[in-house]
């Protein structure tokens, strides 16, 4: 997708989130940046949002991430994180959306 990525990864507990996405973010950059196709990347946003599972429900979560594509062609992807949150009784700061 030209605007997010969907990732699915297991993370021993020991491992704290935001160290895993600073690492992520500066590895990938690094790669991204010396990568044909991805002239215009020019870095991550300041955020993120992480959504644990069960493990159980792991095959839904990678066959959603497959199909992304076809399934933002109906849903941007902004409209089903503001869906996602009011799941989880939050809304949407626009404020962390911009960073």
């Amino acid at each position: 997708m030209n605007d997010h990525v969907h990732l699915l990864f297991s993370l021993h507990p020991t491992i704290a989130i935001s160290d895993f996405m600073r690492e992520l973010k500066v590895e990938t950059s690094k790669m991204l940046k010396q990568t044909p196709g991805f002239e215009n990347f020019t870095s991550w946003s300041e955020g993120y949002a992480v959504i644990s599972c069960n493990v159980k429900e792991k095959e839904v979560v990678y066959n959603y991430i497959k199909n992304q594509r076809e399934h933002h062609k109906k849903i941007s992807f902004k409209e089903e994180y503001i869906v996602f949150l009011r799941e989880m009784g939050l809304e949407l700061d626009e404020r962390d959306w911009q960073r």
